[in-house]
């Protein structure tokens, strides 16, 4: 037997396909908008006024985005976790008390395993919210809040294949987790708190302190050293500066590459040139219980690549430059 030839298909008729599945999906995305009313307004109270968790649940595709629905709930603050309904009759019923809300997602409204959740939900007395394809169905009627996101075809050129339908749906849920974040007050320090491995986390969990040099890792020279003795300083330290301190190490100034610079093209001797005269005085610095994200700022704002670290009082007590960052995963 031979196998089957490769299938070929125009590039003009590739892209007209998704250009119109694209435009479907959009437009079920925002017909949503003129549905936003108190309906929405009370199952973002509810959610909020949840001393519980918010147990999100659908079958298939439905499932799918309950899922990540879910997901996006428990990273903006309000916990939440996805049941499977088909699980729930064997015992995953227990997961819900009666200080939770759930919120079921299903297109038909009449989808069974969800269906048989609702004697249970009734009896625990748990607020039910569904989003919903067809709000007139069994499910629906039985909601204590009720979300229309049905559309009027779906992306499919069959018209079968759930793909408008749960694009709106996951819209919808986003929304939802976006107006209840924006309720709470949730910060960037809040969502870091729950991403503490992203790069948003590493900033704005990290600290100064936790990547900064310290000890003799750290290039510093008195004002009447020699620029000679400074260069070998920064050489030493492969820092790209060397930190100019007084001799109760307060920081008086910053001699960097650019310094170099600016004295090799005034032609000084550097064996008889003192730091103090060739040095940047008044430099930038950064306290160690700063956030990292904090040194990128005045990195990126005026254009340096390393800060000293100081302490309340102005000595150095650190320093650190933007590889340091970078191998943070800061940057």
């Amino acid at each position: 037997m031979h196998p089957a030839p490769p299938l070929k298909a125009d590039e003009a008729q590739l892209l007209a396909s998704a250009q119109r599945s694209l435009s479907i999906e959009a437009s079920a995305v925002q017909g949503l908008v003129k549905r936003l009313d108190s309906r929405f307004a009370r199952a973002c109270q509810l959610c909020l006024a949840c001393p519980g968790r918010v147990v999100v649940t659908g079958m298939g595709k439905s499932g799918h985005i309950a899922g990540k629905i879910a997901a996006t709930l428990a990273s903006t603050g309000t916990p939440a976790f996805f049941m499977h309904p088909a699980e729930a009759g064997h015992g995953d019923l227990g997961m819900i008390t009666r200080t939770d809300v759930v919120l079921a997602i299903s297109n038909s409204g009449e989808t069974p395993e969800l269906l048989v959740l609702l004697p249970h939900l009734k009896r625990l007395g748990v607020p039910l919210i569904v989003l919903i394809g067809k709000t007139d169905s069994t499910l629906g009627r039985a909601a204590t809040v009720t979300l229309d996101v049905s559309v009027p075809e779906e992306a499919c050129p069959l018209n079968l294949a759930p793909t408008a339908s749960t694009t709106a749906t996951l819209a919808m849920g986003d929304a939802l987790a976006v107006s209840i974040l924006d309720a709470r007050g949730f910060t960037k320090h809040d969502f870091a708190q729950s991403h503490p491995g992203g790069s948003l986390g590493r900033k704005l969990l990290l600290h100064v302190e936790d990547m900064m040099r310290t000890g003799t890792a750290v290039p510093h020279v008195l004002p009447q050293a020699l620029l000679s003795e400074g260069l070998l300083e920064m050489s030493r330290k492969g820092l790209g500066m060397t930190v100019v301190v007084d001799e109760t190490a307060r920081i008086v100034g910053v001699f960097t590459d650019g310094d170099l610079r600016r004295a090799l093209d005034k032609q000084i001797d550097v064996h008889r040139t003192t730091m103090n005269e060739v040095m940047t005085p008044n430099c930038k610095t950064i306290g160690a219980r700063d956030l990292a994200a904090e040194a990128v700022h005045l990195m990126e704002l005026h254009k340096i690549t390393a800060l000293p670290v100081a302490d309340e009082g102005g000595k150095l007590i650190g320093a650190l430059n933007v590889h340091d960052l970078f191998r943070a995963g800061v940057v």
